[in-house]
């Protein structure tokens, strides 16, 4: 089996808020990673974290969200997935984004999702929308609803994942540098030399004191 990363962001600035306040959300942007530290991530979002108003399919990077917004929140989940279906999803994203200016974010969707009125605008999505229907089709996941109506909340709430972190992007990046994942984490069934023996023990080694430790390196998917 493989496995997809679900990012759910809570970034500050005034198109964030009124974002939020629309969808009632906390974590208002989602991203689908390839790997558990968001090496290769791709989202509808921000072409520059900076410029809020130019938005479109975009590869996401880590140094370049951390220098625009240093007190963003992430929330991270896992999906397992077959190895078709994860190279299905591969395939998709490195497509897109070889046209990625082909995709623009639907600004006139939003109305519609307060209404729960499904609205397809042609190559037009949200964060949300755009990952919901690329995961149906993969066979991942299934909605109840329309995919231009999913938001950040409904992979919150859907059961098939599992907790992977929740933190700051700073701690999640330190993290990765230094071989270890910060943070709430689960434990991955494999055994690795950073494993602790049960999924609420603290390490003794642990680099952040009272952190909850995994045993998960920055190179497993």
């Amino acid at each position: 089996m493989a496995h997809i990363y679900i990012a759910l962001v809570d970034t500050p600035g005034l198109f964030a808020r009124i974002i939020r306040r629309v969808i009632g959300q906390r974590y208002i942007h989602v991203a689908l990673g390839l790997d558990p530290f968001l090496d290769e991530a791709y989202s509808i979002g921000r072409r520059h974290p900076a410029v809020p108003l130019i938005a479109g399919f975009e590869r996401e990077e880590k140094e370049k969200i951390l220098r625009a917004f240093p007190s963003a929140e992430y929330l991270i989940y896992r999906m397992e997935c077959t190895e078709e279906q994860k190279k299905f999803v591969e395939e998709r994203l490195r497509d897109a984004m070889e046209n990625r200016f082909r995709y623009h974010y639907a600004v006139a969707g939003l109305p519609f999702i307060l209404w729960k009125i499904p609205f397809y605008q042609k190559d037009h999505y949200t964060c949300s929308s755009y990952i919901a229907k690329l995961l149906e089709e993969a066979g991942i996941c299934r909605w109840d609803k329309h995919f231009s109506l999913v938001t950040p909340r409904d992979f919150m709430e859907y059961e098939k994942k599992e907790f992977f972190f929740e933190g700051s992007l700073r701690d999640l990046v330190r993290a990765e540098r230094q071989g270890y994942a910060a943070g709430r984490l689960i434990l991955h069934q494999a055994a690795s030399p950073f494993s602790c023996p049960v999924e609420q023990t603290v390490c003794t080694d642990a680099v952040y004191p009272g952190t909850v430790y995994s045993g998960v390196t920055a190179y497993e998917r």
